[in-house]
Parts: C-alpha cells; structure tokens; sequence
C-alpha cells in the first residue's frame, strides 16, 4: 500500500528489512533526496551497491519502454535489482504512458526509485505513481527539524556548536543543507578537538564577518542603507564569493520574502511568517512591510536582469552590476498609501493595487515578468 515516509521512517524500514518495488523520492532539498536515494540502493544492493544490477536513467533523455525492460529483468547475483529514474518531472508525457501499466503490476525483484524536486499531482501518470509507490518526503526541513538535522550533523564530524555560531551558519549558507555539511566539515577539522564552535570560528573559516549574510543584506536593504549595502557585498567580494552566488543567494532571500508575505495575506500569523524568515516573530511583519508586492516584481525583473549580464559577459565589472543592483532595490518604491479623503474630490488619485506574481526560485536567464 502507498504511504509517505519521512527520513526516519525509511531508515526504520529499511532496517526491518521492508521494502517496496516502487519508491517515488519528492522534495525540493537536494541533499535530502540524495541520502534518501542512497540509504535505498544500500538496502536493496548491500554496500558495494553493484553498478551490475542497477540502471540510471534521467527523465529529460529516458525511454519509458526501455525503464520497464530493465524494470523487468531478473537480477543477476543479487536478491534485487535497482532502477533509479532521475528528474522523473521531466519525463515526456509519452514515456509516461509507457511505464503506466508497470506500476500496475511492477516486478517484485526490482525496485524503481523515481526521483524529483516536484511532481505535477494533475498529471495521470503522478498520481498512478503516488498511489502506487512509497513517498519519500524530501521537502525543505521546518526550524524544529532544521535545528536537530543541524545537531545531529555537528555530532557526526565531532564539533559542539554554540548559539551564535548556528544563527551564522543558518544565515551565511543560504538554506542549503549542502552547503552547511561542508562548512560542518571544514570546521571539524579547523577546531581543536573538544573547543565549542563560536561564530567567530564560522566567520574566519568563511572569510566573512558576523553581520555579513545575505539576511544581513536583506535587512540593509530594507532599511535602504546604501552603505550598509555596500559593506556587506565589499566583505563578501573580498572573501571570493563568486558574483553569480552573491546573487543566487540574495534572490533565495526574496524568496523567503514572498512565502512569508503570503502566510500573512492568507491570514496566518507572525509567527509563521518569522519561521520562513528564521527571525524574532515580533520583528516580522514590521520587516515585511518594507518590502511592498509592486518591489518584489520589480526585483525579479532585476534579477534576471544581473543575471544576464553576469553570464553574459558584460563589459561591466561583476562588482559593479551588483552594487547597481543593491542600489535600485534600495531606491524601491513605496507601499501604497491609503485611499485618499473623500474631500480631496474626484480627481485624487486612486492606490494602485498590484499584481502578486509566483515565488522566486531560481534566475532563468531570457524569462521576463509579465505587464
């Protein structure tokens, strides 16, 4: 029968030796799908993980006929065989329609591990597959979660980590749970053994300084402080961050703004919005009024905008396309104001009210916002 497993739960299976002919990994946090689809081919395969009896396929260039034919096979020396379909979001719909009748009747010594950020629930094939198969959740970790995948992390390489030295992490890694495995593991061996980790640690092994994150930026940016602005991108430049990253970074920030906007125009609380933020709830909406919708849109366009030219080789300095980008999200345009006095007659203008767009994810170079 489907079900919907967490990281613990597989593990606990995989351990009780249960498992299933079809697993369906779905999340948007990389690292989470990657030691999923690598706790299952060490269950299915045994350590060695055999390349002999497990197929790799990629759904933006896979057969869905070819993915049953291996499906189908019978393992060679093995109890199992693995078949792992990777970006299945991106398998054509007619392929889809090839591995339909598969996941009807799926062979019992194989297991097909379909792999994806996302999977579109409207289509026939998606949800044959979710009926079908074990759901790996691999979605973004919450604050609670994030806190103790972080602990248990820092356990594994052997470091203790103080307060601050968290926050800093949290910030300075842009919510990659990657990237805070390296830093993790660049620490282990930068600190003495049984020393805390402070932030300071974080800081000197990053080149960068406390109070230079890209929250940092944000925060500067919404109190349209120029040289704050300038300081912090300065530091990071000076620590070789590549310009590229600066600015992926800073947009995954304007994302968080946009999600937490939205928890609050649908009538949650600040307390929510403050956990997409990871910041003090009090501070939240305050924060967030400093970022009006009509700013939001005008960033992306921005966005994309840095981004071409970045890629592009512009005859610009990569410095001075993002201080000229820091520059115009500072100079953004205000809230809009209240309805004005009915005394103020006919002809005072009306607020204009404006169009709330999908989040920003990524930056796609050439995809521009619609009028």
């Amino acid at each position: 029968m489907a079900s919907v497993l967490s990281h613990a739960q597989l593990n606990a299976q995989l351990a009780q030796g249960t498992v299933a002919p079809l697993y369906a990994v779905v999340g948007e946090e990389d690292l989470l799908r990657d030691v999923a689809l690598g706790a299952l081919k060490t269950a299915l395969l045994g350590e060695g993980e055999s390349d002999f009896n497990c197929d790799l396929f990629y759904g933006d260039d896979a057969s869905g006929a070819e993915i049953v034919t291996c499906a189908s096979e019978v393992a060679v020396f093995s109890a199992r065989r693995v078949v792992v379909v990777k970006a299945a979001d991106k398998l054509p719909a007619r392929e889809c329609d090839a591995v339909l009748p598969y996941l009807k009747e799926p062979n019992d010594s194989t297991a097909v591990i379909f792999v994806a950020p996302k999977l579109d629930g409207r289509l026939k094939f998606t949800q044959a597959l979710l009926k079908a198969a074990v759901t790996v959740d691999c979605s973004p970790l919450r604050e609670a979660q994030w806190l103790t995948w972080l602990k248990q992390e820092a356990e594994r390489v052997g470091i203790r980590l103080h307060e601050e030295a968290i926050e800093l992490l949290k910030e300075a890694c842009g919510g990659s749970l990657y990237s805070v495995r390296r830093e993790l593991e660049k620490l282990a061996a930068y600190v003495s053994p049984g020393q805390a980790v402070t932030a300071v640690d974080v800081a000197a092994l990053r080149g960068t300084e406390p109070g230079a994150s890209v929250f940092n930026l944000a925060l500067a940016i919404g109190g349209k402080n120029r040289g704050r602005v300038l300081a912090i991108l300065a530091r990071n430049l000076e620590a070789g961050e590549a310009p590229l990253r600066i600015l992926g970074s800073l947009a995954w920030q304007y994302r968080r703004l946009w999600k937490a906007k939205e928890v609050l125009q649908q009538g949650g609380r600040e307390g929510e919005a403050a956990k997409t933020l990871r910041m003090d709830p009090s501070k939240a909406r305050a924060f967030l009024e400093q970022f009006p919708d009509i700013h939001l849109q005008e960033a992306l366009r921005l966005f994309l905008d840095a981004d071409a030219k970045l890629k592009g080789g512009s005859a610009g300095r990569p410095a001075r396309i993002l201080e000229d980008l820091l520059f115009q999200l500072c100079d953004r345009v205000q809230p809009d104001a209240p309805p004005p006095s009915s005394r103020r007659g006919p002809e005072a203008p009306q607020p204009v009210r404006a169009r709330t767009i999908s989040n920003v994810r990524t930056i796609t170079k050439g995809r521009q916002p619609r009028s």
